[in-house]
């Protein structure tokens, strides 16, 4: 089974969108193809994984049927490679959700997480994991909070990459 997916900007690659465009949920794509093939280039994808340019206008919701959407972000801020871990499939295989439904916030805690237990010689198992976290939806996005019975383990959590 091959692995096919889109790249879209993120928020922080600053769209040229005007006021009318940016209240739209869905904005069309506004990145150069050269910044895409560096993307490529950078993280090493391998060809046959299949990453495509979307062209000016189209939006990740027209992907092709064999297509997921991936975003930048996951990349360039929040520490996501391919072939994804174990313990990152695991997660998301528990709680039955796709990695194009996961936040980007969802994403650090994830790798937080699990670099966190690397660092003290412990795998990282979702058991361990829920101790800590626990499911949260929002806007049809998945993400986890913190337990509130729980020693924080991410003691000051980015707000945003925006800049």
């Amino acid at each position: 089974m091959q692995l096919f997916f889109i790249i879209p900007m993120s928020a922080s690659e600053k769209p040229e969108t005007s006021t009318k465009e940016m209240s739209s949920s869905l904005l069309p794509l506004k990145w150069s193809e050269e910044t895409f093939s560096g993307l490529v280039t950078g993280f090493k994808f391998l060809g046959s994984w299949g990453a495509i340019y979307l062209q000016e206008g189209q939006t990740t919701a027209q992907a092709p049927t064999s297509y997921i959407t991936l975003f930048w972000d996951y990349f360039a801020d929040r520490n996501f490679r391919l072939p994804v871990t174990k313990f990152l499939l695991e997660v998301l295989g528990y709680y039955r959700f796709h990695l194009s439904q996961l936040h980007p916030m969802g994403m650090v805690r994830i790798r937080h997480f699990e670099f966190l237990c690397q660092s003290m010689g412990i795998e990282p198992m979702v058991d361990r994991f829920r101790v800590f976290y626990q499911l949260h939806c929002s806007l049809g996005l998945y993400s986890f909070q913190q337990r509130l019975t729980t020693k924080k383990i991410l003691l000051t959590p980015p707000k945003s990459y925006h800049e």
